[in-house]
């Protein structure tokens, strides 16, 4: 830190500071917000990270929950627009998304009862929404209109129990339960990896929500070491990251693999004459046998009254 100090930001600093001394208030307001006086003076207005590291670390963290954040809000946008112009659930495990919103919805309700940072748990809520709309998207997609109703309704009383009522979940209930959200997540994962395992591809699987996942857990076991002492969502967190990188790396082995052989007879369907030559399922033979059949036939009607006038000319 000495060494970045007086190699780097000593020499900038007669041209950092008119800069960061000068920022419009409602910026420097969010930034004191953010990392508090203390660290705002030492980072910002001294320019000086080797007399207080743990600014620059808090600093660190700060920025990497608020990218987290960020990507959050779109993490998931991508698999829902392949889900929506597939209109198919192929490789997409239902029960994995129910268990990590289950396993969502409890962090988030266990971290707005503790009253820790926004930046540190903000994206669980986000996940939370799109997961919720995927889920949805699945059973509708599988032909399950009522049920998806039914999970809706269950999502409803889920929030309603953990964070609007004040009686329903205890305390020392939502610790538990927040121990169990730790489980929740890790057997999210399981079931997705079992179906890409078992069909031999990621079907609809997105591959940017995917990595994205991968980035953002590692980034959570960082923001949680600096700004969270709390060992249960740390465990959480680390035990997501390994499963995530189990995902990710099914992700690259299957990433040009056909999916099943649903997908397969799909392909070859749509594929057309490529079949082979003379089958019944093209239009040209299929009018070529039609003019076959009829043109006999009309022959002989034709030919009867002309024979019949013969004969009574006769």
């Amino acid at each position: 830190m000495e060494h970045v100090q007086k190699a780097v930001l000593d020499p900038l600093k007669p041209y950092l500071l008119p800069i960061t001394t000068a920022l419009p208030g409602p910026v420097n307001d969010a930034i004191v917000s953010v990392l508090g006086t203390h660290c705002h003076k030492a980072l910002l207005l001294d320019l000086d990270i080797s007399s207080h590291p743990e600014c620059l670390s808090l600093a660190v963290s700060k920025a990497l929950g608020i990218g987290i954040i960020t990507a959050a809000s779109i993490v998931k946008v991508p698999q829902i627009i392949k889900l929506v112009r597939s209109r198919s659930a192929e490789g997409l495990s239902f029960s994995s998304y129910v268990l990590e919103t289950a396993s969502f919805l409890i962090t988030f309700a266990y971290n707005v009862r503790n009253e820790f940072p926004f930046s540190t748990y903000g994206e669980t809520s986000l996940i939370l929404v799109q997961d919720v709309f995927i889920s949805v998207l699945i059973l509708i997609y599988s032909g399950k209109t009522a049920e998806a109703g039914a999970f809706v309704a269950a999502v409803g009383g889920a929030i309603y129990a953990l964070l609007i009522s004040d009686t329903l979940v205890s305390t020392s209930q939502m610790t538990s339960l927040q121990a169990g959200a730790g489980a929740l997540s890790i057997a999210s994962k399981l079931p997705q990896i079992i179906t890409v395992y078992r069909q031999g591809g990621t079907g609809q699987l997105s591959a940017f929500a995917v990595f994205n996942y991968l980035a953002g857990s590692l980034s959570r076991i960082y923001t949680t070491l600096q700004e969270v002492d709390d060992k249960l969502i740390l465990y959480g967190f680390v035990a997501g990251f390994v499963f995530n990188a189990i995902l990710a790396a099914q992700m690259v082995y299957y990433w040009n693999s056909p999916t099943t052989a649903a997908h397969e007879k799909e392909t070859n369907v749509t594929s057309g004459p490529r079949g082979g030559v003379g089958k019944t399922n093209s239009p040209g033979s299929e009018t070529e046998t039609k003019v076959k059949k009829v043109g006999p036939s009309r022959a002989s009607t034709t030919a009867r009254p002309s024979s019949s006038s013969g004969r009574r000319r006769v």
